[in-house]
């Protein structure tokens, strides 16, 4: 994996048996604690995805009132990285998702922009507008990954507001 993707802006990084990983300091962690509440690993009731999706909306205008629109998908993944990990919640940039064909798993350069608490997609645009395109996309990545949740976030536009969709594939009651 290009080292480049594990970059995130402000945050140290650290190279472990051929990785990179992200160091925050305890300061960071205490107050990222404190802002949201962590969600762990496993199947999450229909109030947690509420409370993931939340904190993953408020990081995603914090990053568009702080940038606009105008730049690159890349940059406003980035940003929106640093910001969900600053509210303690886990992430994982550019993870690949194999296709399951048959009995075969196959890699067929598939990525998801941004995994959060192992469980909540975000895709990521900076797009003049939204497609249809880009909901199916989003879907197909649900429904190959297994994830119940999705957002998918078009950071090109005047408000964000008006840029977000949240997409549901099975969601528990």
């Amino acid at each position: 994996m290009h080292p480049l993707r594990h970059v995130q802006a402000g945050l140290p990084i650290e190279r472990s048996k051929g990785c990179l990983k992200t160091r925050l300091t305890a300061e960071a962690v205490e107050s990222a604690e404190k802002e949201a509440a962590i969600v762990k690993k496993g199947d999450k009731t229909k109030d947690q995805y509420n409370r993931i999706t939340e904190a993953i909306i408020g990081a995603a205008i914090e990053v568009h009132k702080e940038l606009g629109p105008g730049l690159l998908e890349s940059a406003y993944e980035a940003c929106l990285a640093y910001e969900v990990i600053r509210r303690g919640l886990k992430v994982e940039r550019q993870k690949e998702l194999p296709l399951k064909y048959k009995e075969v798993m196959l890699d067929c350069g598939y990525r998801l922009d941004l995994l959060v608490e192992e469980s909540v997609l975000v895709e990521v645009k900076a797009t003049e507008q939204m497609l249809p395109l880009h909901e199916a996309q989003l879907l197909s990545y649900l429904r190959l990954s297994g994830c119940k949740v999705g957002l998918l976030m078009n950071f090109n536009v005047k408000t964000l507001t008006g840029g977000i969709r949240r997409l549901v594939n099975g969601l528990p009651d």
